[in-house]
């Protein structure tokens, strides 16, 4: 398409920014680790939870 610059968008707000970055601003670089941040203790939690649960479902089988 003419006329059209190449360019990508932010993955935090998804401003036009250019091809070579991955966020428009430094505010935009810390909330995507802060998200990255959350989704690896939640990761980390269910994790926990699950074997939690398989313990104690081995030992009241019994």
């Amino acid at each position: 398409m003419p006329g059209i610059v190449p360019h990508r968008h932010c993955i935090v707000c998804g401003k036009a920014i250019e091809p070579d970055k991955l966020y428009c601003s430094k505010e935009c670089e810390e909330e995507a680790e802060r998200e990255r941040k959350k989704q690896r203790n939640l990761m980390l939690a269910m994790m926990g939870l699950m074997f939690l649960m398989l313990f104690l479902l081995m030992f009241m089988s019994r």
